[in-house]
């Protein structure tokens, strides 16, 4: 699966989606630090990638539909949150990953439980 991280993710978080075969681009690979949302947002649409994001914003299905995505990841922390739990709930999600699509869905991850808000299909 295609992933985009966003600029608040390190190596350690790269590498825990490689070491899962995943294919992961960064916000800093590209050079993207600093791009709107929106812009984010349709550069993800453009390259087929999951963006996975601190940024609560990503929740909001109005502004950023995910029937348009591949689908989005919002990985809810406390502020200035340890390496530790940040690589907790990132596990959490590739382990769960395994068991429900991701496609066209809103995750949010959240210490002990993800939500999944399914898009409106077309008919």
């Amino acid at each position: 699966m295609k992933f985009k991280l966003d600029e608040n993710f390190g190596t350690r978080t790269v590498n825990l989606f490689r070491s899962r075969k995943h294919d992961v681009q960064t916000v800093y690979d590209q050079r993207l630090t600093g791009a709107t949302d929106d812009e984010l947002y349709a550069i993800c649409r453009a390259e087929n990638r999951c963006l996975v994001t601190l940024d609560l914003d990503f929740a909001d299905v109005t502004r950023f539909p995910t029937s348009a995505t591949v689908g989005i990841v919002v990985i809810r922390v406390p502020r200035n949150p340890s390496p530790m739990l940040l690589e907790m709930l990132v596990r959490q999600f590739l382990d769960r990953l395994s068991q429900i699509p991701l496609e066209r869905n809103l995750w949010i991850v959240e210490v002990g439980r993800i939500r999944i808000r399914e898009s409106e299909r077309e008919q």
